[in-house]
């Protein structure tokens, strides 16, 4: 049964894929692009007496072949609504272990209604969280409690409250944070929330903690279900790690708590960078339609790799309402039939110099978090994060950061030390 049919115009129902296809030593682009639909619907490596009519109908077709990309078109049929593993199971399985491949890379996934709607989708994105903070212009800023581990759980309360009282809307677990012998899950979440208290009662200003749950399916639960108790409003979870189920049943209870969820991307990069595997842009859109209500994207100016062309269409994936006309090859069109954006959170090797680069960039709607760019401050954490958020507030008023710092102890001290990041168009 062949699979490439280039006359072929998927329905609205269809499921698309783009792939990117380096063959194996004696197969073509076309070959690869049989194999991979077939071994991804109804196929299998001959003929077999049981492919029946109604089967044959099910198969995969290959739509599109030009140089190394590939599209094919999946029946809805084949796939299971509310079900992301068994989806990814069958255009994210094998197919990357054929002989015939040899590297191949899930660029894109252009999702039908259908399969989309059968997830929650986020509960707040960028517009429910804005809400909760209060912060209505100027992106959100926050911090990562540094060192990554080491500290115990009153340490740990005492670093986030320094950081609120300078001004960060938002301080959260790191990604390998969890329930640690010099700090205790359920110990930090008591302590760091009460601090979280008092430092909205001495700010007027609404403080989030982001507390990471990461664990064993049932023990992730039971420490989601003490956050609520102890009047949080997020949770944090390692997408990658803990898996795409786990983080269905994670959002699933989040939805029943009324909590917000930060989605942390760790593990990334050992799926998404280089020519095989599956971009970050498809993990995204995973993330999406499961329902992170804010996911980390990249940041082009800091310490993780990502050109400004792949950062700009995960952000599309993560928080356009629509994602249409792509100057991108290696995109396709996505209608998201309603379900709203996700704030992007950039992390990673930042610091109060890079704001004005991650503005215009990504443009307001981010979550600017910056670890060793706020605890790194010459004068410690607070005055870190005044810096970071006097350059929030400069940059939201269509100040320059140079100008600012002027009257800005605090900034003028971080920008002597890091420097202002280049804007390029």
């Amino acid at each position: 049964m062949g699979y490439v049919d280039l006359k072929y115009r998927p329905s609205q129902d269809d499921l698309v894929c783009l792939y990117k296809v380096k063959p194996a030593h004696g197969y073509t682009v076309k070959d690869v692009a049989d194999h991979v639909a077939g071994e991804s619907s109804t196929g299998t490596w001959t003929d077999v007496a049981t492919m029946e009519t109604g089967v044959r109908k099910l198969g995969a077709k290959v739509f599109y072949v030009r140089d190394e990309w590939v599209k094919i078109s999946y029946p809805g049929e084949l796939f299971e609504p509310g079900n992301m593993p068994q989806i990814l199971s069958s255009i994210a399985g094998n197919v990357f272990g054929m002989k015939s491949v040899a590297s191949l890379r899930l660029q894109d996934i252009k999702w039908p209604r259908k399969l989309i709607k059968s997830f929650l989708g986020p509960r707040l994105g960028i517009e429910g969280i804005r809400k909760l903070t209060g912060v209505k212009k100027r992106p959100l800023i926050g911090t990562i409690v540094k060192p990554k581990v080491g500290l115990h759980a009153s340490k740990h309360a005492q670093v986030a409250y320094d950081a609120w009282m300078g001004g960060v809307d938002i301080v959260k677990d790191d990604e390998n944070l969890s329930n640690m012998g010099f700090n205790k899950f359920d110990d930090r979440i008591i302590k760091t929330l009460s601090m979280a208290s008092k430092a909205e009662t001495k700010t007027g200003e609404k403080k989030i903690y982001m507390p990471n749950v990461t664990a064993e399916t049932d023990e992730m639960i039971r420490r989601t279900k003490f956050v609520k108790k102890h009047r949080g409003t997020h949770v944090m979870v390692d997408i990658m790690t803990v898996g795409w189920a786990g983080f269905q049943t994670l959002r699933i209870t989040t939805e029943k708590l009324g909590l917000a969820l930060h989605a942390h991307r760790a593990g990334h990069a050992a799926i998404d960078k280089g020519d095989n595997g599956i971009s970050m842009a498809v993990l995204a859109s995973i993330a999406r339609i499961i329902g992170a209500d804010q996911l980390h994207i990249g940041t082009v100016v800091g310490k993780m790799s990502g050109s400004r062309e792949d950062e700009m269409m995960i952000k599309a994936k993560t928080a356009d309402r629509d994602n249409k006309a792509f100057w991108n090859p290696g995109a396709l069109d996505q209608d998201w039939f309603g379900t709203i954006p996700v704030f992007p959170v950039c992390s990673g090797g930042l610091h109060p110099g890079h704001v004005p680069a991650l503005v215009h960039i990504f443009g307001n709607d981010i979550i600017i978090q910056a670890g060793g760019g706020v605890h790194g401050h010459p004068d410690g954490t607070t005055a870190g994060a005044t810096a970071l958020r006097q350059a929030s507030e400069a940059v939201a008023d269509g100040i320059e950061l140079k100008d600012f710092a002027k009257n800005k102890a605090e900034l003028k001290k971080a920008i002597d030390k890091w420097g202002i990041a280049h804007i390029w168009d």
